[in-house]
């Protein structure tokens, strides 16, 4: 994640203190700064809704196989005792779960932030109300637009109403919450109108996502951005978290699976106020770059572990044979090895820029599924070659 807010203004957030602190400290030995990594778990499959890039390919049924409650409380006492502090209840949708309020206030009683990722749908004043109760940190809800934009991507008529309400009812009770919004070529145009929603609607919190080739979004690769829209897009999201500065609204604005929005940030800033430009370019090298593997993880609803959500294809382990912490620590899979120290099997663009160590080679899974080699050039970089130091 890049908190432009933070590169910005040095706003200060819960994650931040885990974005910004020695990237890729300890990231050999499965650590980073003495904690474990973020972990995001797929809690089950089933969803309400039939989104058109959804990575985990996610339906309204019911799926085999997922862990049970049981084992699901070993999972968590496995992680709090590699001391992981977050981890995020994702999907499917997590709330389908009839077990999700003891798994999420059982991680809390771990010393574990439990966060949530949701459509929002399934969020009533009092389910709102019990995720309040139990400490859930964060709930984050997917809209990929507007009313008919967001049902068209979410595959069902009254999704954004539904989500709608969800918000408010989050917002009711103090509940933090923010949007998540995956930018495509559909909807890229409306990040002005998302301003206005959050603003309108008291909402924290939101974070624009980069469009990452897996499940169904590997159907979306034509429909991905140009680096011209990348570049439009980024412009909308600092010129709007500069107005809501300036006229002292506090909001959290991010962007995330895209890192060379950081180095675009500073290389920005450098023409306008180089000394504000060296904090930003400090910044973005205490976090790193992509981390999946080093400060990341994903764990699926069966169980097995991968760098990321977007990357399910590798798998390093399950949970329900080896601890997660053992399974993390493991380098004899080279492609967790490979994650943890990637800088040297990185090729193409990537491994000639001089901001390799602010981007970490962005996303492997984007360049595996255009070019066919995992440690290839991520496409998705829309820094041009005298930019990026390439003549």
């Amino acid at each position: 994640m890049i908190s432009v807010t933070k590169l910005l203004y040095e706003t200060e957030y819960f994650g931040d203190s885990l974005r910004y602190s020695n990237g890729s400290k300890g990231a050999i030995h499965g650590t980073t700064a003495g904690h474990g990594p973020v972990v995001v778990w797929n809690s089950t499959r089933t969803c309400n809704l039939k989104c058109v890039h959804c990575y985990m390919d996610s339906d309204n049924q019911k799926y085999q196989g997922e862990l049970t409650t049981e084992e699901a409380k070993r999972f968590i006492d496995d992680l709090a005792e590699f001391k992981v502090p977050v981890l995020l209840f994702s999907g499917g949708e997590p709330l389908i779960r009839p077990d999700f309020f003891e798994l999420a206030e059982y991680a809390a009683a771990k010393g574990i932030r439990p966060t949530l990722s949701t459509n929002g749908t399934l969020i009533t004043p009092e389910v709102a109300k019990r995720i309040k109760e139990i400490g859930v940190g964060y709930v984050g809800i997917s809209l990929d637009g507007l009313r008919e934009v967001n049902d068209k991507f979410r595959g069902k008529e009254g999704a954004f109403a539904a989500a709608m309400q969800g918000i408010q009812n989050c917002v009711a009770v103090g509940q933090r919450v923010g949007l998540r919004f995956t930018i495509n070529r559909h909807n890229f145009e409306e990040l002005d109108k998302i301003f206005d929603f959050i603003e309108e609607e008291n909402i924290d919190r939101v974070c624009f996502y980069h469009l990452v080739y897996s499940g169904r979004g590997n159907q979306m690769i034509n429909e991905d951005v140009t680096p011209e829209e990348s570049r439009q897009a980024m412009e909308t999201i600092i010129r709007r978290t500069q107005d809501y500065e300036n006229r002292g609204l506090k909001k959290e604005i991010l962007t995330v699976d895209n890192h060379c929005d950081g180095v675009y940030l500073y290389v920005r800033t450098l023409k306008e106020d180089p000394a504000r430009a060296e904090r930003v370019k400090s910044l973005i090298s205490l976090n790193g770059g992509n981390r999946s593997g080093i400060a990341f993880a994903e764990v699926d609803p069966l169980g097995y572990v991968h760098p990321d959500q977007f990357t399910q294809h590798i798998t390093f382990g399950n949970v329900r044979e080896r601890k997660f912490g053992d399974i993390w620590t493991d380098l004899s899979h080279p492609i967790l090895a490979g994650l943890k120290d990637r800088k040297p099997l990185l090729k193409g663009r990537c491994a000639k820029c001089q901001y390799l160590n602010n981007c970490n080679g962005n996303f492997r899974t984007r360049a595996e599924a255009v070019t066919g080699d995992f440690w290839e050039s991520d496409p998705a970089c829309y820094l041009t070659d005298e930019e990026i130091g390439i003549k």
